[in-house]
């Protein structure tokens, strides 16, 4: 139950910021920024240096939120999908698919969101349990790719990464996704210490994904 929980508390705000810092304290206020203007999923990248102390300090920082849930990004194998879990990440993604850390994640129920960019990489995710395909790089393709994936594999839950702005994000969504990985376009003032400016951004984010869905009557939920 608690992973269906993690997967619902994401769906449902439909925005998952990618962080990547050049330290510690930087993620940390990052992610702080992101969630204070309504972002609810916060992916620590391991090329962060000490991102499993990130983890672990975030998670003790939202302690009370059950809606804010902290995973680890650029998971390239089962050891550090491990230390990310005993470091408190509740869910892991990775830029490509790898068996080992799919079967260590559903060992721990920990939702894998692993990159795929074919129709065959799709399919041995799901044969292998996950829950949410990343698709990367989004930018690759566009969101009416999702429409083509769909048509053999409806079942399939997507959430791009990569070319996801506040330009397109909205057509992504309309398209499928159950939601959406930010980085680059979101946390950039992060570089001029503007932190206020990344909540505005994150805000601006959040309302497009909840326009789209009210506008489609109801949110994507997670097939499992």
């Amino acid at each position: 139950m608690n992973k269906l929980k993690i997967l619902n508390s994401i769906t449902n705000c439909g925005v998952v910021a990618v962080i990547r810092a050049d330290s510690e304290e930087e993620a940390i206020k990052i992610s702080e920024a992101c969630v204070e203007g309504g972002i609810k999923g916060i992916e620590i990248t391991f090329t962060v240096d000490g991102a499993d102390s990130v983890i672990s300090k975030l998670r003790s920082l939202f302690t009370g939120d059950d809606s804010v849930v902290i995973g680890a990004g650029t998971v390239l194998d089962s050891t550090t999908a491990r230390i990310a879990i005993l470091a408190g990440a509740q869910f892991v993604v990775s830029p490509c698919f790898d068996e080992a850390t799919a079967k260590l994640c559903n060992l721990y129920q920990v939702p894998y969101m692993p990159g795929c960019m074919t129709i065959t990489e799709m399919k041995q995710a799901l044969e292998a349990g996950v829950d949410i395909v990343k698709l990367f790089p989004g930018n690759n393709f566009g969101p009416e790719f999702i429409k083509g994936v769909h048509a053999p594999l409806p079942q399939v839950n997507i959430m791009p990464t990569g070319g996801v702005s506040l330009d397109n994000v909205d057509q992504w969504i309309k398209n499928g996704c159950v939601a959406v990985g930010v980085g680059g376009n979101l946390i950039t003032p992060a570089k001029s210490g503007d932190y206020n400016l990344i909540s505005e951004y994150a805000a601006q984010y959040v309302e497009k994904v909840r326009s789209v869905r009210r506008d489609g009557e109801e949110v994507e939920k997670v097939r499992v």
